[in-house]
């Protein structure tokens, strides 16, 4: 190897970690409450969300609803930190193709995240509402028309 591609990489590398470095390791601690199993208000035993603490500059989420005992709907789901220092929610619904959501508002009992998509949902919101309660919203533009869905949820057991 050249001496200049040697010294390329070595400052690529160098960035690359020092991103890596910069990235605060407590950037998800604002959602720790976020963490373990919802059930959704007035929906159907067994449909719940449910979210794994924060490790690793990530958090796993997934949400399954029921209709007449049967699987209606689910979606995988990650919070994670993002190298510019906001979080990114990735969800998967029904195991499809991915859509990125991006933070736009942070705060100790609300999180916003944009996808800067035309399709619907654009927004994805989470927020505590109580102890032992909390809201998922998602809303955005469907058909040129404003559009929201909420989804109300309590604490519940994970078993």
């Amino acid at each position: 190897m050249t001496r200049w591609r040697t010294v390329g990489l070595s400052l690529l590398l160098g960035v690359c970690a020092g991103s890596l470095r910069a990235q605060p390791a407590d950037a998800l601690a604002p959602l720790g409450w976020l963490a373990g199993c919802w059930a959704e208000v007035g929906g159907e035993p067994g449909s719940q969300e449910q979210w794994l603490a924060p490790a690793g500059g990530s958090m796993l989420g997934m949400n399954r609803s029921l209709k007449a005992g049967r699987l209606a709907q689910f979606e995988f789901m990650l919070i994670r930190a993002r190298f510019d220092g906001r979080l990114a929610f990735v969800a998967w619904p029904g195991g499809r193709n991915e859509t990125e959501f991006v933070q736009t508002a942070l705060s100790a009992d609300e999180v916003v995240f944009d996808s800067g998509r035309s399709d619907f949902p654009q927004r994805v919101i989470y927020r505590r509402t109580g102890e032992g309660r909390m809201s998922g919203r998602i809303e955005g533009l469907a058909n040129g028309q404003p559009r929201a869905l909420d989804f109300p949820f309590v604490r519940a057991d994970c078993r």
